[in-house]
């Protein structure tokens, strides 16, 4: 089994201290999102790999040492100011902490996502061309592997429209952006790729990859696993994973998240977060269902 921490919230910025008593306590308990009542236990014993996605690094950096199992990060790096990523730490601090994490995992145990690329008179592509080149100098010689990804009409991208004021990207945008995100990869030794995306960009030099392929979670593992199911008309061949995380929890409040759709409910979920209990936010009760997932 493969853990995804989580593309729900972000666990390691905001509740790093309940997920390191969960992998110490040896099990974590998650509710359906869709059926409430119905609990998955997850026994640790039963996890092979800890795939951490998150925009912050930081809080968990001290704790690495204490965790026992295989360890893969994704860490999301964005070009955005404040209008559309609010809470974020300044991105400096956080590239220091992709150096001492690279340091401590090794650069080929991590990813980092330039994702969401979206254009407006604001953020032209000629911006995240320049901001490319120079994350990609800032992180030399500590990643081996960038992905993008570019926006997505998700509920909370059409509610924040007025602050995101993106503009859809035409061929010439794809090709621009192919182009020079790959010269300036090459340049730096990285390898630069999409996953689930119509506009993939191998014409420019970009790899054929996934977050998550059957071949990654075999070399990390040494097991197989099986394709995504549930993504049947998304050209996603990333493998099975367990997400535990709760959506609307995460603080971060970027305007063009799926995860969040009403910041009303995370302010309210974080107030219920306890870092003793099994479930990430609120407790157990009497009348749930709990299952053992194998």
């Amino acid at each position: 089994m493969i853990l995804n921490i989580s593309g729900r919230t972000d666990i390691v910025a905001f509740y790093s201290d309940w997920l390191i008593n969960r992998l110490e306590e040896g099990y974590i308990d998650v509710r359906n999102p869709f059926n409430p009542k119905m609990v998955s236990r997850i026994m640790m014993d039963d996890v092979d790999l800890l795939f951490f996605c998150t925009k912050n690094p930081i809080p968990i950096l001290d704790r690495i040492k204490d965790i026992k199992k295989k360890i893969y990060f994704h860490i999301t790096l964005t070009p955005y100011k404040k209008d559309i990523e609010p809470n974020l730490p300044p991105k400096k601090d956080i590239i220091e902490g992709v150096k001492k994490l690279s340091k401590i995992i090794g650069k080929e145990n991590l990813v980092i996502r330039f994702d969401p690329i979206f254009i407006s008179d604001k953020y032209t592509i000629k911006y995240h061309i320049n901001a490319f080149d120079r994350l990609c100098n800032l992180l030399d010689g500590y990643i081996e592997k960038v992905l993008i990804s570019f926006i997505d009409d998700y509920k909370n991208v059409r509610n924040n429209y007025k602050i995101l004021k993106y503009k859809n990207l035409t061929e010439d945008d794809y090709k621009e952006i192919g182009i020079n995100f790959s010269s300036i990869a090459r340049k730096h030794n990285i390898t630069i790729h999409t996953c689930a995306e119509v506009h993939n960009l191998v014409e420019y030099g970009f790899a054929k990859d996934e977050c998550m392929s059957k071949e990654l979670a075999f070399k990390l593992t040494g097991k197989k696993f099986k394709k995504w199911k549930v993504r049947k008309n998304v050209p996603c061949e990333c493998i099975e994973m367990v997400d535990i995380g709760v959506y609307n929890s995460c603080k971060h409040f970027c305007k063009y998240c799926y995860a969040n759709f009403d910041e009303k409910e995370v302010s309210n979920n974080y107030k219920n977060h306890n870092p003793n209990s099994s479930l990430l936010i609120g407790e157990l009760k009497e009348d749930d269902i709990i299952k053992v997932r194998k």
